[in-house]
């Protein structure tokens, strides 16, 4: 037995990592380690690909129930991530955009949305220790942010044109994408 455990142990050792991700509890801290590694740093869109906000109108609440509107930023440069509880993805990538917004709130308006139940979305922060600007929907999306996949996160420049528009995981807080932000912020 212990002559096939040495010759097999890279099967076994996949067999119990497939096991434990079968357990709900294990499953998901599994899911955000993996995102965290797989974390790539957000790219800008070719000239192309970049699209115009319009309308630049969104209806939004944030969790004190105070409304707030996208057209408020107007001229500003903007960061919408739109994200869930229950999202491996958006989990991995939450620490990295706390820091950003540690750093950047100041000079860059944060939109973190989800549609989510307040109660809910207020324990989880609670208990994460994040505090970030969290947003539910009250109105039409405007066409160019509505996208169906968790976590998607926008970069909108001063002109209201969609500069970096990233689905999955990324390293928000990178030395690269900070540099990146620099740049527009200078614009």
């Amino acid at each position: 037995m212990k002559a096939w455990l040495l010759k097999r142990w890279k099967d076994v050792l996949f067999f119990a990592f497939v096991g434990l991700l079968l357990i709900p509890q294990v499953r998901k801290p599994i899911q955000v380690f993996v995102q965290q590694l797989l974390a790539g740093n957000p790219q800008e869109l070719s000239t192309p690909e970049q699209k115009r906000v319009e309308p630049f109108n969104w209806s939004l609440q944030n969790l004190q129930g105070k409304p707030r509107n996208l057209s408020q930023s107007k001229g500003e440069v903007i960061l919408i991530n739109s994200w869930a509880t229950w999202c491996p993805p958006c989990i991995a990538e939450m620490p990295s955009l706390q820091a950003l917004y540690n750093d950047f709130h100041q000079r860059v308006d944060f939109y973190f949305v989800s549609n989510e139940k307040q109660q809910l979305l207020r324990k989880w922060l609670n208990q994460k220790s994040f505090k970030l600007p969290v947003y539910q929907t009250r109105g039409a999306i405007p066409p160019p942010l509505n996208s169906t996949s968790l976590p998607t996160t926008y970069v909108i420049d001063r002109e209201g044109v969609i500069r970096i528009e990233e689905v999955g995981a990324h390293d928000w807080n990178s030395p690269a994408f900070r540099q990146q932000l620099e740049s527009l912020i200078a614009e």
